[in-house]
């Protein structure tokens, strides 16, 4: 939910099968876009103000996610939202400019399946091309013993 790498990283390293990995990784963003999408204004409104009082209206990170906005839109920021954004950080963008619910939905999913097949396939053969390197006998953590 927090961020969309630790999905794929998360399930090759627990030795799911690739599509269960895809699967838990979308099901991971889409439960943050979800809860955010609802939630985003009254959190934006009645937690963060609370926590983060007074800041500056104009950030660099605001102009950025403005700039963001401006040039791509809703597509963009849900293409963009896995890899920069974050699904939170992404979805409170898009709440931010009242994007219709229905719109943020569909973007974002398509988004995450799409991201979460090349994230993954990167992840397993990376992963599988490093373990190749690794010689057999190399003592695994699990059993390696270290001396008393």
């Amino acid at each position: 939910m927090l961020k969309f790498i630790f999905g794929p990283v998360g399930g090759y390293g627990a030795g799911f099968p690739f599509l269960l990995t895809v699967i838990i990784t979308v099901i991971g963003m889409m439960s943050s876009v979800i809860l955010f999408t609802y939630l985003g204004t009254y959190i934006r409104e009645k937690w963060l103000r609370k926590i983060f009082k007074k800041k500056k209206t104009f950030t660099k990170r605001n102009r950025q996610f403005v700039a963001i906005w401006k040039k791509y839109g809703i597509k963009g920021v849900a293409f963009l939202t896995p890899i920069l954004l974050t699904p939170i950080g992404g979805t409170l963008l898009l709440a931010t400019y009242h994007t219709p619910k229905k719109l943020v939905l569909t973007y974002m999913l398509i988004s995450a399946v799409a991201w979460s097949f090349i994230l993954t396939a990167l992840v397993y053969y990376a992963g599988d091309t490093i373990k190749s390197f690794i010689p057999e006998d190399t003592p695994h953590p699990e059993v390696f013993q270290y001396p008393e």
